[in-house]
């Protein structure tokens, strides 16, 4: 079994801040590998879902899918989905089994009603910025609450995966710039061999 209070040291390191959301993706992406039976992904052995849009709260619970289950930006092994919601699918790779988890509405309404919000993000004032005193509950709730009172777990189901492309290895060094470049990313602008910034660049005439 996964427990995410082991990742949450680790997850407070990569995110920067202390806030509910991050630990609630700890929760939920501990649940979707618990239900599966998975380990974390050392490779590209998982592949996470998160349903999130742009521009609203609770962005921060992606950190904490890609901490627990592995499932990176790095790796290309997670996607936004941009549903606007707070929902994780993760699935085996491998076999294409799957299972969705999203956080109870009305715990993350409950939560919306606390001074965090209210008083302090609603407001315009940066989660860093939140004294200890005020967050500091809303993350020990998060993380000691029984898991049915703050997630739902669903059924797993069969998800097909994409076949990954292979791992590009070749490259090329740009005639105007001089950095490397991933081989199908280059262009031809005239008798030279250009990445994609300085093609637009030398098209432009700037």
């Amino acid at each position: 079994m996964i427990d995410p209070k082991l990742f949450y040291d680790a997850a407070l390191l990569l995110h920067g801040h202390k806030c509910p959301a991050m630990p609630l993706g700890l929760r939920a992406g501990a649940a979707a590998m618990n239900a599966l039976g998975v380990e974390r992904a050392m490779d590209k052995q998982l592949l996470a879902l998160v349903e999130l849009g742009d521009d609203h709260c609770a962005h921060c619970f992606a950190d904490g899918v890609q901490m627990v289950t592995g499932c990176t930006f790095g790796k290309g092994t997670i996607q936004k989905l941009g549903h606007g919601k707070f929902g994780l699918t993760l699935v085996q790779r491998a076999t294409g089994r799957a299972v969705r988890v999203v956080p109870r509405a009305d715990a993350q309404n409950a939560m919306k009603q606390t001074p965090f919000f209210t008083e302090y993000r609603m407001k315009g004032i940066a989660a860093s910025k939140v004294p200890a005193e005020v967050v500091q509950p809303l993350v020990d709730k998060v993380m000691h609450a029984p898991q049915e009172a703050i997630l739902k777990v669903g059924q797993t189901f069969h998800y097909d995966v994409p076949r990954p492309p292979a791992e590009a290895f070749d490259s090329f060094v740009c005639d105007v710039c001089g950095d490397n470049v991933v081989e199908k990313y280059g262009r031809i602008v005239g008798d030279k061999r250009v990445c994609i910034p300085c093609q637009e660049t030398l098209l432009s005439g700037k």
